[in-house]
């Protein structure tokens, strides 16, 4: 839909309504509604799981590689596509090898913690083209709070895994989470008093209004582009977060090895990766809603899913883009940057917010 119309980008109708009123499940009641809702869940999953799986084995490494010069994968497929199956066949077939000190069920569910944490958070993500699985008021807030769920998954698979390099990055993950976690969360507010609401539809809809209307085009009312400040900020807390150059201290392979996932073989390891990657495209996800307009483009709505496809891609490949180029700060570089740099800046941003947004109204 072009961002000069005011028509709303969201439908009032979620994927899961939409399934039960195609397959006819609406009309089993209560049972209908959770099938046709698990059904939606499979769909929203496979496709976010689908690019993943992409992501990992294939894209970071041509991305990486292009960046430092290098030659990477070709010999598995066209262009090196292969890859994917060939690393999954490779680490799924691998032992499954479990520290002798290891703390069984804590071990044992922090990649699940990991995993899942990601997946809930992509439940209240508009993606356009009527691909939504819930819209709840809070919807901003519960993708916030899932996300950080991540950070319990990664201190128990420190503190399980019996080795001191693990627990010392998951130590560095929960340093770094509390310290970047409340200015995303105060610089997201700013999004919020922007839009009125914490609804995520509602952020998107808000920006489908025209910024500056050129006649034949307009310019979109995207809040990266009302306050770039608030998008810069919200960018480099997300980097941290997720854990990404040049703050991926929990797992600095150049002191700790692998830090908190050191100890993880076979399918644990798969689920440890892959929940880093999905945490990119969840905080790719959440950019893309409050910032960059969502499933907001060019074309008819049915092109929605593409235009937010292409944005959270546009995230990821910035992040791979920073691994490459920017080197990774120390420890106390990070927690002073969060504490003295960031939460000052995010305070500082939404008071300005709330001054501009107070005139306006």
């Amino acid at each position: 839909m072009n961002a000069a119309t005011a028509t709303p980008l969201q439908s009032d109708v979620l994927l899961p309504e939409r399934l039960g009123d195609l397959t006819g499940l609406n009309e089993f009641g209560l049972a209908g509604e959770l099938l046709s809702t698990l059904i939606g869940a499979v769909i929203v999953g496979s496709l976010i799981l689908a690019m993943t799986a992409v992501a990992g084995p294939w894209a970071k490494r041509k991305i990486t590689a292009s960046f430092t010069d290098r030659i990477s994968i070709n010999q598995i497929g066209p262009a090196g596509i292969g890859i994917i199956i060939a690393d999954a066949v490779r680490m799924l077939s691998k032992e499954n090898i479990i520290p002798e000190n290891a703390d069984r069920p804590a071990y044992d569910l922090a990649p699940i913690v990991i995993v899942g944490s990601a997946l809930l958070g992509f439940a209240v993500i508009p993606m356009g083209s009527g691909i939504q699985l819930a819209d709840p008021e809070v919807g901003l807030a519960f993708a916030f709070a899932v996300a950080g769920i991540a950070s319990i998954g990664l201190v128990m698979a420190g503190y399980a895994s019996g080795n001191k390099y693990s627990l010392l990055g998951g130590l560095r993950a929960v340093a770094q989470n509390v310290a970047y976690e409340i200015p995303l969360v105060v610089t997201g507010m700013s999004v919020v008093l922007f839009a009125g609401s914490l609804q995520m539809s509602t952020i998107v809809d808000a920006q489908a209004e025209p910024l500056v209307d050129l006649g034949i085009t307009a310019i979109p009312q995207w809040y990266a582009l009302v306050n770039p400040f608030a998008f810069v900020l919200f960018l480099i807390a997300n980097f941290a977060e997720v854990g990404r150059n040049p703050f991926d201290m929990p797992e600095a392979p150049a002191e700790l090895v692998a830090g908190y996932q050191t100890e993880y073989s076979s399918v644990y390891f798969v689920l440890v990766y892959l929940g880093e990657f999905l945490h990119i495209f969840l905080g790719g996800a959440i950019i893309s809603t409050i910032f960059l307009g969502g499933p907001d483009g060019p074309g008819p709505e049915a092109l929605g899913i593409v235009w937010f496809t292409l944005k959270i891609w546009g995230v990821f490949f910035l992040t791979q883009w920073l691994r490459s180029a920017v080197p990774r700060v120390r420890i106390d570089q990070l927690i002073e940057i969060g504490w003295k740099g960031l939460l000052v800046l995010s305070f500082a941003n939404l008071g300005l917010t709330a001054a501009i947004v107070g005139v306006i109204a």
